[in-house]
């Protein structure tokens, strides 16, 4: 393992052992299969991780981000992959620039903690959600974000960036209320958690961060999971003090 990606790579070893990327069933995450006959929406798509594994499923892809850098980043990501259809918009999800009905698939990870409302996100989630559509929907978990309070640098807790913490019986009625019906709630994540609370200390930047806490963390982290009791441990720990909280959805 290259000392330059320990952490990444560390990071996504956790999370395929917490349910997400599995390739041998074509699971975007765990209970959520992705197909070619799907068309998958990506609300702040980010790094693109997500759309890459069902583009590579071979759905239709459509991806938005309120950030054009992340837009342009993900679509050059897609391009290597190819004959898959994309569409790829800036937008502030207010309202989603699509059709009643456009997806089958809905994705928004890591993004209702940053909006003004919540409600009216997740109802233009809903609408353009066909019937039948599925949905993967995370948000921080508030044990971890209690923690990063404490040292978190200010702007993490301003615009754009976190501006609400969703407590956990918060999320599922905000999720309930949009009219969708919850199948599955998970929470992963306890190795990001305090990767987190480490990265505040070592005031390195984000961009490939890289500090001895930072990388031997990664380290322990590994050696845990290798462990005849690691998967248990992680399964304890995630559930102790996750990233974040998880929801699987459908729209009736």
């Amino acid at each position: 393992m290259e000392d330059k990606s320990v952490a990444v790579d560390v990071g996504l070893r956790d999370a395929v052992l917490s349910g997400w990327y599995q390739a041998q069933t074509g699971e975007l995450f765990q209970g959520l299969a992705i197909s070619a006959a799907d068309t998958v929406l990506d609300v702040g798509c980010g790094d693109g991780g997500s759309a890459h594994f069902c583009a590579s499923r071979g759905a239709s892809m459509i991806v938005t981000d309120v950030d054009a850098t992340k837009v342009e980043a993900t679509k050059r990501l897609l391009a290597s992959i190819p004959a898959r259809e994309i569409r790829a918009m800036v937008s502030d999800s207010n309202p989603l620039p699509l059709e009643d009905g456009a997806a089958s698939v809905v994705i928004s990870t890591e993004v209702l903690e940053h909006v003004d409302d919540p409600a009216q996100f997740l109802s233009e989630l809903v609408r353009v959600g066909r019937s039948g559509a599925r949905y993967l929907l995370t948000v921080p978990d508030p044990v971890c974000e209690a923690l990063q309070k404490h040292l978190a640098h200010p702007s993490y807790f301003a615009k754009p960036n976190h501006v609400r913490v969703i407590q956990r019986e918060e999320f599922a009625e905000l999720v309930r209320a949009a009219g969708l019906v919850i199948e599955r709630r998970a929470s992963y994540g306890f190795y990001w958690s305090l990767w987190w609370l480490m990265f505040w200390t070592t005031r390195v930047d984000f961009i490939g961060a890289r500090h001895p806490v930072l990388d031997n963390w990664a380290r322990t982290w590994s050696a845990l999971l290798d462990t005849p009791q690691g998967a248990t441990v992680k399964r304890v720990l995630d559930s102790f003090m996750p990233k974040s909280q998880v929801i699987l959805a459908r729209k009736p």
